[in-house]
């Protein structure tokens, strides 16, 4: 091989006395995986290690005086057959469906509209993150308001239709519907903002031969913007079904701070149940069992989803 044949870094290190030589190579090989290193180190500290942790403990009785004892699989078994626990799964993935579905419909209109030319485009585009850096507690006191039961400006809406007072703690799926309309209210605008900036990316070019065609807006979002936008929507997806099944602060914050999920848990999330059988019956083994079968479900719902959203322009 020619030495005009190397990389420029390589020739440019021949003519470098031997010892600079050497330092110009290792910081061509090694500096590279050094300013990238601080990131796999704290995953590693923060996010390899609990996943280690959580496992280890998940196959013993670990209780809060720190006393273990081997089961096995025993607390894997014994959630399995736990009513508490497979209650706690319905409400998760029931809320996720309510809240989720809506969520990216309404947060892919809205970008489109976004991606278009207004007035006051840059002071409207950063309104609809507004509910997002509003605190949980804020919006839970705001929503918990409007759907309180004797007072509550939803059932006062709807007496207009004939509809009586709903009590929306008491019962399972009004319990549903307000906490996904709390997680709507605060996530949508944001999901928004990913869906616009991957909008941006499609070349503009692709429209106008669209529409020298005869292609109307309408063919354009169907034809064009949806196909081109499948990247952005997997990971929005992905990072909604996440956010979606480890649901908590919302559902705790609508009862007051409570893990219970209501006197019957009837909004009582998997996360909520974790954090109910790890600080409140520390049972820390029991908690790390449930944590992975929640990791699982996660996997589950995201490949559903990969697979669901892949179809999206044709792809198989």
């Amino acid at each position: 091989m020619s030495i005009d044949t190397l990389p420029r870094e390589v020739r440019r290190s021949q003519h470098l006395p031997p010892g600079r030589r050497w330092r110009s190579r290792l910081d061509v090989k090694v500096m590279p995986y050094t300013l990238v290193s601080p990131y796999f180190i704290l995953f590693a500290a923060f996010g390899l290690f609990p996943l280690a942790f959580t496992l280890y403990y998940s196959l013993y009785d670990y209780d809060l005086a720190g006393t273990t004892k081997w089961t096995g699989l025993g607390n894997y078994a014994k959630l399995l057959a736990d009513e508490d626990f497979w209650n706690a799964v319905v409400n998760t993935v029931g809320m996720f469906l309510l809240a989720t579905i809506p969520q990216l419909l309404l947060a892919l209109f809205l970008a489109n509209a976004l991606n278009k030319r207004l007035r006051l485009r840059l002071a409207i585009r950063m309104s609809v993150l507004l509910p997002l850096v509003t605190s949980v507690v804020a919006v839970a006191v705001v929503f918990t308001q409007l759907f309180a039961r004797d007072w509550g400006l939803v059932n006062w809406i709807l007496s207009w239709f004939g509809v009586d007072a709903i009590n929306w703690r008491a019962e399972r799926v009004p319990s549903w519907l307000a906490i996904a309309t709390m997680v709507d209210w605060r996530w949508t605008g944001y999901n928004a903002i990913i869906f616009l900036a991957g909008m941006q990316t499609i070349p503009r070019d692709l429209y106008e031969a669209a529409a020298i065609d005869g292609a109307s807006r309408r063919r354009q979002f169907w034809q064009i913007t949806l196909p081109m936008l499948r990247p952005t929507m997997i990971f929005v997806v992905l990072n909604s079904t996440i956010g979606g099944l480890t649901l908590f602060s919302e559902p705790t914050t609508f009862y007051n701070g409570n893990v219970d999920g209501g006197s019957q848990g009837q909004f009582q999330t998997v996360a909520m149940f974790i954090v109910k059988q790890g600080f409140r019956e520390f049972d820390y083994g029991y908690a790390a069992a449930a944590a992975w079968l929640l990791f699982l479900l996660i996997l589950i719902g995201a490949l559903i989803n990969f697979l669901f959203v892949r179809r999206i322009g044709g792809t198989k």
